[in-house]
């Protein structure tokens, strides 16, 4: 087993400490066994861990939530990045590269913002799964999903920011999440969200890139922008800036570390 790892934790799309999404970040030498992995993932207890180590041209990264293992998870890669630039693992100007389960992410720095290149996972019309309605406790406008998630209209920023969804209900629509989107109603932003995962362990995410790259498509075709800027009304709240160019979503952020450490076992 290993000793000495080092452990950050880091609140991303968040330009200050205790706002945005928190995770957990492992520096590992090289790669490790997945229960192992998974164990440390519930010790952290946070919506997402991500491990890294260096490859021959970047870094193979994985994220983990308390109970699985995930295949696309932006707060935690923007947090990796975050830290590969503040501890001088990499030059502040170069691209972090990571190997991923969804191919091949890159992060660089624009001006303040961290920006990290996704693809794009945009959703497809679908028939509302048994139950949704009773679940959120409103009526929705749309219903699409992707591969990973629901996505779903409401009527207004209101309605998304009132929601008390009933999770045991969510937890049974064999998504991986349900995010719940509005046109924004709030100055300075295009549209805003609320990200439900109970399936995976996590009841709410605070601050959701990979929600992203359906949101901001889906956003693109009913508002005729490119770059958009939302805001996901969860608890704590993340801004999050969106481009999207051919089948990639651009995603734009701050990060701050609040934690470090070492993992002793």
């Amino acid at each position: 087993m290993g000793a000495g790892l080092p452990l950050f934790q880091v609140d991303s799309f968040a330009s200050k400490p205790f706002t945005g999404n928190p995770s957990a970040v492992c520096f590992l030498t090289g790669a490790r066994d997945a229960a192992w992995m998974q164990q440390v993932a519930g010790e952290m207890n946070l919506s997402q861990t991500a491990f890294l180590f260096p490859e021959a041209d970047g870094f193979n990264l994985r994220w983990f939530t308390p109970t699985v293992e995930i295949d696309l998870c932006g707060h935690a890669t923007m947090a990796s990045a975050h830290l590969l630039w503040q501890e001088k693992r990499l030059p502040s100007n170069q691209e972090a590269r990571f190997h991923t389960r969804s191919g091949l992410l890159t992060a660089k720095h624009v001006g303040e913002w961290i920006e990290l290149d996704f693809p794009a996972e945009p959703p497809r019309p679908a028939g509302p799964p048994p139950g949704l309605t009773a679940a959120l406790g409103t009526a929705t406008r749309y219903v699409g999903r992707n591969r990973f998630d629901l996505l779903v209209e409401v009527d207004s920023e209101k309605t998304v920011r009132e929601l008390k969804p009933d999770f045991h209900r969510l937890g049974n629509m064999s998504v991986r999440g349900v995010m719940v989107t509005a046109q924004a109603s709030t100055p300075g932003y295009d549209f805003v969200s609320r990200f439900f995962a109970p399936e995976t362990g996590v009841l709410e995410d605070p601050a959701t890139g990979s929600a992203h790259c359906c949101l901001g498509p889906f956003w693109r075709n009913r508002l005729k922008k490119d770059e958009m800027l939302a805001y996901q009304a969860s608890p704590r709240g993340g801004v999050i800036g969106v481009r999207i160019a051919d089948q990639r979503v651009f995603l734009r952020g701050q990060a701050v570390t609040t934690m470090r450490g070492e993992l002793v076992c």
